[in-house]
Parts: structure tokens; C-alpha cells; sequence
């Protein structure tokens, strides 16, 4: 039995490929927007209903790319959607709305056999390969920028930057994850946990703060994708600029504890 999951807007999901329910899968339905993808398991295979909006369905594709999931995608498309679709798409498979059981099936197999990432990994080689990866000693190096996760500290060209314990721990969960992109209740969810109650507009607070902390010349590392959230871009020169040796962040090493107040968040 495999775990599937289906993306999509229409009222009636049995209708989206009927040969699902006669398959012996669980099948979760979602609604076809970015929001889903926080409530999508890992190890599942995607189903896009490509049918009637294959823009959306091209804009899916492209976000599922851009947060860096390694989620194998079949499109459910009409025999028309075949003139569109291409490798750039990034998707394992497409499958016609009307296909029987076996051919679903036959496709589920081949899909789940070739383990399909569309990404290849490309999130944590964006900044040389390293980038994100915890060292022996409790260090995560990107560029000039240090986090000491054994420490609670961050540095930036061996400066100490003042970090209170959510910015570092926000920090912390981006560099772990270069490239990729988390929405607000992504981070909510990992950074505060499922007892917070607080809005997403924590996340943005929070990441003002980090960015303000950086400085002008390393704000830039915590990078906006318009309309979905938040990602932690590497510097493209791992040695970092001579001239960027000057810039300093404040000097106070350790993690302080957070001292907001609920008020000045939501």
C-alpha cells in the first residue's frame, strides 16, 4: 500500500481519477495552493490535477522545485495538457484522467522503483555542497557566517553576532536547510513547535530581526520568495569578499533568552 496525495480544486476528488478508489492506497486530497504543502507527509507520491488549469498546475510544480521537496509528481492531465507539458515541469510521470487501474498502478510502481527527486538534491549544494551540514564539533559554516549549535552562538567573520534563543534557533533551521523555502506555518511549526499559539506574523518579526542583526551587506542571506515565505541563500563565495572583513555585527555572543512581548507579535 502506498501513501498518495491529491491536489485538487474540484468539489467531487473521485471524479479527478476515478481508477484511485478502485486501487488499494490511502489517498489523501488537499487543495491544490501552497498552503498544502505543510500538511503533505514526506513520503508520499503527489497527484496534481492538471485537468482544467494547468498554470496552476505549472506554478505547483515550480514551488514544490523552489522548497526544495523531493516528492515525486504525476500529473492527472486531459489528452490535450500533453501539448504543454515538458521536463522543465520537473514532474516523475503524467497519467491521462481516464486511465484504467492497472495503468495507475503500473505507473504508481514505476514511479516508486526509480524514487524519483526532482531536485537532486540541489538545496544543499547550492553554496558548494557543505553548506548546512552540521560539522563534528557542532558547527554549521556558510561563508563567513558560523553557527555553533553545541554553543547557541553565530558569528560572522569571528564576530559574535546577539541573537535572542528564537532568532538563533530560526537562524539555525535555515542554514540546516540552504536553498530551500519554508512558508510562515512551516516555521512556525518547526522553530516554535505545535503548542505556539501565536500568528504566522511571528516568523516575520522574528525574521526583520535576523535580518537587522546580519547587517545591510549580509541581510541578503535570508531571502523572500514573494507570496510563499522564507529561505536561507548561501553566499555565492564560500571565502567571503576581503572587504566585507570591516563590516561587524553587534558583540554579544550567546543565545539571550526571548524578551517579546505577545503584544508587539500578533
Amino acid at each position: 500500500m502506498t501513501d498518495l496525495t491529491l491536489m485538487t480544486f474540484a468539489a467531487d476528488p473521485a471524479t479527478v481519477l476515478p481508477s484511485l478508489a478502485l486501487l488499494s492506497h490511502r489517498v489523501r486530497v488537499l487543495p491544490m495552493d501552497a498552503a498544502s504543502l505543510v500538511k503533505m507527509p514526506e513520503n508520499t507520491i503527489l497527484f496534481i490535477d492538471a485537468r482544467d488549469d494547468l498554470a496552476s498546475a505549472k506554478t505547483l510544480c515550480r514551488l514544490i522545485h523552489a522548497s526544495g521537496l523531493s516528492t515525486p509528481i504525476v500529473l492527472i492531465l486531459t489528452e490535450g495538457g500533453f501539448t504543454v507539458v515538458n521536463s522543465t515541469w520537473g514532474i516523475a510521470d503524467v497519467v491521462v484522467s481516464t486511465a484504467s487501474p492497472a495503468e495507475v498502478e503500473g505507473r504508481l510502481r514505476l514511479v516508486s522503483e526509480r524514487g524519483n527527486s526532482p531536485l537532486g538534491g540541489a538545496g544543499a549544494n547550492a553554496a558548494g555542497g557543505e553548506s548546512g551540514t552540521v560539522s563534528a564539533d557542532g558547527q554549521i559554516r556558510s561563508g563567513d557566517l558560523v553557527v555553533d549549535t553545541n554553543g547557541y552562538t553565530a558569528s560572522l567573520h569571528g564576530h559574535p553576532i546577539d541573537l535572542a534563543y528564537k532568532e538563533f534557533e530560526l537562524l539555525k533551521y535555515l542554514v540546516q536547510h540552504p536553498g530551500r523555502v519554508f512558508t510562515r506555518a512551516q516555521l512556525l511549526q518547526e522553530v516554535w513547535g505545535y503548542d505556539y499559539y501565536g500568528g504566522t506574523r511571528t516568523v516575520d518579526v522574528h525574521i526583520r530581526r535576523l535580518r537587522a542583526k546580519l547587517g545591510g551587506e549580509y541581510e541578503h542571506l535570508i531571502g523572500t520568495v514573494r507570496n510563499v515565505g522564507y529561505r536561507f541563500d548561501p553566499p555565492e563565495d564560500e571565502a567571503g569578499d576581503a572587504s566585507r572583513a570591516g563590516s561587524a555585527a553587534p558583540s554579544s555572543s550567546a543565545a539571550a533568552p526571548d524578551q517579546d512581548a505577545a503584544g508587539d507579535l500578533d
